[in-house]
């Protein structure tokens, strides 16, 4: 039973994830789940309580440590400790006789057998401990690091923060060939703490297609600093009847790419978009008339493109249909 249940606390160590330190990169796969029982309140975003003594009078002492490494410092705030008896009650859930926020903690318990879990962010780890009368120390190892992201474009220029978005996956796929998703929208520059391995991360700029996809790895006791390169450019479309002149209002715009395909559809005098690099056609439909221009959208060169409402670029919605 606790060997199931060791495997399960992998599993949801990378599920609930954990980390912090000082610079490196990695992420470790985590075994099956334990089968029919289940953790209860082992939310990634739990409100937890301080512990209350299960035993005021003759009940064990016992003061829980967590680090990152075997010969890491003791993690000193953000950690959160949860204790459970080993069998599952009832309801197939393992009963939570205490819980605590911090960093080393002090709980009394009646002598017996415990599962400890403490997480640390998205970091987390689960051991056995035994209670007497006695006092005593445990001490978890998360074996956990931390995970800072950003983007720039080519030549080093930065990327508005409020553009730039990164989600975390599971570095292999599962067996529906899908990535399993750890942390979505972390924003730029934020650290996020997780257990050792590798990771599947997604820089998202804008909102279209400019996405880069990496694997990074994180390193127990560090702090893995990585930045991607994206080649993609700002751009805002306008629909004149003259170069310079005036965005035209109630204007629909399609973007499609060099094969074909739409990628971005809008309304209003203006579209703004974030395209990566390549080939595009953009599409501009005003009350019955339908202009277009090909356009080359080369990475880092933030612009304005202008499509000329002119007979020249102009197509009837109903020609050719009879």
């Amino acid at each position: 039973m606790f060997a199931e249940f060791s495997r399960y606390a992998a599993w949801l160590a990378a599920a609930t994830l954990l980390v912090l330190a000082p610079t490196g990169a990695s992420a470790q796969e985590n075994p099956n789940p334990l089968k029919g029982v289940e953790l209860p309140g082992l939310s990634n975003y739990a409100n937890p309580r301080n512990s209350r003594p299960l035993a005021e009078n003759g009940g064990g002492e016992v003061t829980l440590a967590a680090k990152l490494t075997d010969d890491g410092k003791e993690i000193e705030h953000g950690l959160v400790w949860r204790v459970f008896r080993p069998e599952p009650g009832p309801d197939g859930k393992l009963p939570l006789v205490a819980s605590a926020q911090g960093g080393t903690t002090l709980f009394h318990l009646e002598p017996g057998s415990y599962l400890v879990h403490a997480s640390f962010g998205r970091a987390g780890a689960t051991k056995r401990i035994t209670i007497g009368r006695d006092p005593k120390t445990e001490s978890v190892v998360l074996d956990a690091g931390g995970l800072k992201l950003d983007a720039v474009l080519a030549g080093g220029v930065r990327i508005p923060p409020k553009k730039l978005r990164f989600s975390i996956y599971e570095a292999e796929p599962g067996t529906d060939g899908d990535r399993a998703l750890i942390i979505p929208d972390v924003s730029p520059n934020t650290i996020v703490r997780l257990n050792s391995g590798v990771y599947h991360v997604v820089s998202t700029y804008g909102s279209v297609n400019a996405v880069i996809r990496s694997d990074i790895r994180v390193e127990a006791g560090k702090l893995t600093e990585a930045t991607v390169e994206h080649r993609a450019a700002e751009l805002t479309l306008k629909l004149v009847r003259e170069e310079g002149g005036e965005a035209m209002a109630d204007t629909s715009w399609s973007v499609l790419t060099n094969s074909g395909d739409p990628i971005r559809e809008s309304v209003g005098a203006f579209a703004a978009m974030v395209l990566s690099e390549g080939d595009y056609t953009i599409v501009a439909k005003n009350r019955d008339r339908i202009y277009q221009r090909d356009f080359t959208v080369v990475g880092g060169r933030n612009q304005d493109v202008e499509v000329l409402a002119t007979d020249a670029n102009a197509q009837d919605p109903n020609e050719g249909v009879d």
